[in-house]
């Protein structure tokens, strides 16, 4: 009697890759080229902390070879050893089945040039604010700076502050500033503890779990930033897998997209100093906020990679 015939793969099976023969790929950009090709094959989702196939893979061909973001010009026509080789693939065909973030594959992601630690307890973070405190507070943007001086920045609020890492360019930034952060999830608390802990910063950063300024008392903040839940319900709904991967929690931000926001609006002049303000990024959802707060002055600020994503209100306006 014949064999019964195996049966047939489940639909949304995860592909499966042909191997790849030893000496086949050799240097970095073999890899890199690898990769992009099979990226762009699976129709890979790319926002988080990469935005196409090619910085993804050349993101993870550094990590798989320790090597910085930065210096993989430099190594990019360099041979790979067979037993680099393997580890490479295994990340690309990791990256491909299962649609995680390449930052969980890798526990790491960077911002502003700086590594945080990641895992699946955190949105991995992408969030524009960090170049905005460069460029828009004591810097020397073309915009103009918000806050002409740095250094008299003493107080920072970091609401929903995920991995901390918003939390920590804020301390970098803000040389004289004690950095509260806030989270309701412990796993988040926990992920952020361990960056904090990596930076040194133990003595200028709290940690607070709690619901946004709930665990806060009646402190009052010179500045506060904040990268909270703002994806509306059909957003939701269309995630990629890549961002399904990621914590609900830290995407959902009600029917509208706007659940959070409203509350900190609602609470920040509590919360600020007089010549205090708020730095709060939500991503594609301006008309929403506009038409939901015609009454407040909004200034919207631009980014390298964004337009109008974030935007600054002062305690003033506020009310």
């Amino acid at each position: 009697m014949a064999k019964a015939s195996q049966k047939p793969a489940r639909r949304g099976a995860a592909p499966k890759l042909a191997k790849v023969a030893a000496g086949e790929l050799v240097t970095l950009f073999d890899f890199v080229r690898y990769a992009v090709s099979r990226f762009v094959e699976a129709k890979l989702a790319f926002a988080h902390g990469t935005t196409d196939p090619v910085a993804e893979a050349a993101f993870l061909v550094c990590e798989a070879l320790h090597l910085h973001p930065d210096q993989f010009e430099m190594f990019a026509n360099a041979r790979v050893t067979a037993a680099e080789g393997k580890t490479i693939i295994a990340l690309i065909h990791q990256r491909v089945t299962t649609r995680k973030p390449a930052a969980y594959l890798v526990n790491k992601i960077y911002m502003r040039g700086l590594p945080f630690y990641v895992d699946e307890r955190v949105i991995v973070p992408r969030s524009f604010i960090g170049e905005l405190l460069e460029s828009h507070f004591g810097g020397d943007g073309e915009a103009g700076s918000l806050i002409d001086d740095a250094g008299g920045v003493e107080r920072v609020l970091d609401l929903c502050t995920g991995s901390g890492c918003l939390a920590i360019l804020a301390a970098h930034h803000f040389p004289n500033a004690l950095v509260d952060a806030v989270d309701i999830s412990k796993g988040a608390i926990d992920v952020a503890t361990r960056n904090v802990g990596d930076y040194g910063l133990e003595d200028r950063i709290a940690l607070h779990r709690g619901d946004l300024f709930a665990p806060l008392g009646d402190a009052r903040y010179d500045l506060m930033i904040s990268n909270p839940p703002y994806v509306d319900a059909e957003g939701m709904a269309a995630l990629p897998p890549e961002c399904r991967a990621e914590p609900k929690l830290a995407f959902d931000g009600g029917v509208d997209g706007l659940d959070v926001v409203r509350r900190i609006l609602r609470d920040a002049p509590d919360h600020l100093t007089p010549g205090g303000g708020l730095l709060c990024e939500i991503g594609r959802g301006r008309e929403r906020i506009d038409e939901a707060f015609p009454e407040l002055p909004l200034l919207w600020l631009d980014t390298e990679d964004s337009e109008g994503e974030v935007f600054w209100i002062a305690a003033a306006d506020l009310g």
